[in-house]
Formats: structure tokens, C-alpha cells, sequence
């Protein structure tokens, strides 16, 4: 099993960036795909980004797409994601999961286990 930690989160300006960290505990974490959702108060939690058990694979939801980068380095069991171009509608607790990867291309959170505690991301006009 994997436990899964993000950070990274805080209060931005519109139009600012962030870097939110998803590290893992466990040897395990190089044979899971990883995907970010978020959730905003009141709202149900979308689908952010995932990337392969190498990196050499990303897919985006299209909440965010264009203004999102995935990445992973399995040498720190750690993956990025990326902000940019921030914006008021973009508060949420950003959380981290995996996904076996024979389950890669999923946006469904159902599919997804581990997760972390969230990091609150809160963006201000």
C-alpha cells in the first residue's frame, strides 16, 4: 500500500502560479499512475491530471487543461502538478490518488485509491 502526502498549496493572486507536491511513502510508488483531482466547497470533486508509472505519459480534465503540467520524479516518489494562469475558480483542496496502470485514461475518482489529505489552494481576485 502507498500513503500519499501533498503540500505546496497557499493563497495566490488571479493570474498566479503554484506547485503542489504529491509525495509517497512505500516502495510500491513507481508501479502506480497518479492522478490530482480537486474540490471546491459545495461542489463535486473533477478531475485534474494523471500521469503514467514513468512519466512519459499525462492526460488532462478540461477544467484545467492548458494551464496545468504533471510531472513525477520516481527517484523522490514525488509528483508535481503545476498551476498557472490562476484563478478565482480555481479554489479548491487539491488532492492526489493512484491508479494500477492498467486503469490509465480513468477520470473517474472511484477508480482511484489512496488518498491524500488535500492541499488548499486559494486564489484571490
Amino acid at each position: 500500500q502507498v500513503q500519499l502526502v501533498e503540500s505546496g498549496g497557499g493563497l495566490v493572486q488571479a493570474g498566479g502560479s503554484l506547485r503542489l507536491s504529491c509525495v509517497a511513502s512505500g516502495r510500491t510508488f513507481s508501479s502506480y499512475a497518479v492522478g490530482w483531482f480537486r474540490q471546491a466547497p459545495g461542489k463535486e470533486r473533477e478531475f485534474v491530471a494523471a500521469i503514467s508509472t514513468t512519466g512519459a505519459e499525462t492526460y488532462f480534465g478540461d477544467v484545467v487543461s492548458g494551464r496545468v503540467t504533471i510531472s513525477r520524479d520516481n527517484a523522490r516518489n514525488t509528483v508535481y502538478l503545476d498551476l498557472s494562469s490562476l484563478q478565482p475558480e480555481d479554489t479548491a483542496v487539491y488532492t492526489c490518488a493512484v491508479i494500477p496502470p492498467y486503469m490509465f485514461r480513468t477520470t473517474s475518482a472511484r477508480d482511484f485509491h489512496s488518498w491524500g489529505q488535500g492541499a488548499q489552494v486559494t486564489v484571490s481576485s
